[in-house]
């Protein structure tokens, strides 16, 4: 199976400037990626896919392949399958037919190549797969807990049936963490979707559930990859 990842990365970042090579504990952001990719033992090829001088300059330092998308999909309002398309047409001109894509988010980097290998394992083991994406556990932050308010302010239960349940007696609910969106490239170019009915999750811990846009995320992200380094063997840069 030839997988190949695409490390989408836009220059025009509005709510953090230059937020995609800002630096996180010495490596800029994009290299949490780039290092992620390049730690797989299972990806065929991997590429940066970006509008930016800068980003391409960073993400070759890196030792990561570069192309630069059309300057219509570098857009705020450019939704990420286009550019996904775009690419594989792009390789397919040259030769390079893959069987499978993956998006690694640049925003989202605490993931290793384990992980990226496990999702390939996923796909190698049910080839009637349609799609893997990240999650994580969500405990506290359940919808159990969660209300809507009416122009009164009264409290709306989004589940009325869990809303007096003990945490034990709740379902387990799980959050897209942003991490891996993978997908067979014949679905996502008949479905357009990262999403295929049939998709299956690849559950990450919750501790490593870190997503970056704005300031404070940057800062949170960073207390966090300095702890996990510390104490997390599974996670090492």
């Amino acid at each position: 199976m030839k997988v190949l990842a695409i490390i989408p990365g836009r220059g025009g970042s509005k709510g953090v400037k230059g937020k995609n090579i800002r630096k996180i504990d010495g490596l800029p952001l994009i290299a949490y990626a780039i290092n992620s990719a390049n730690e797989s033992k299972k990806l065929s090829r991997f590429i940066v896919n970006t509008d930016s001088d800068e980003i391409e300059q960073v993400a070759r330092d890196y030792k990561a392949d570069v192309y630069r998308r059309l300057p219509e999909l570098g857009s705020d309002s450019a939704s990420i399958v286009p550019v996904i398309l775009e690419t594989l047409e792009a390789l397919e001109k040259e030769g390079e037919v893959y069987d499978m894509v993956m998006l690694l988010q640049i925003t989202s980097p605490i993931r290793t190549g384990k992980n990226i290998d496990e999702v390939i394992e996923m796909f190698e083991k049910d080839h009637s797969l349609s799609g893997v994406i990240s999650v994580v556990p969500m405990h506290d932050v359940h919808p159990a807990r969660m209300y809507r308010l009416d122009d009164s302010n009264l409290m709306l239960p989004l589940n009325q049936e869990w809303e007096t349940s003990r945490r034990q007696d709740i379902p387990p609910v799980y959050y897209r963490n942003g991490c891996i969106y993978a997908t067979r490239i014949d679905l996502l170019k008949h479905n357009k979707s990262l999403m295929p009915e049939g998709k299956k999750g690849y559950v990450m811990p919750v501790e490593w559930l870190a997503n970056i846009d704005d300031e404070r995320d940057l800062v949170i992200t960073e207390a966090l990859i300095k702890h996990l380094r510390k104490i997390d063997s599974e996670y090492q840069f």
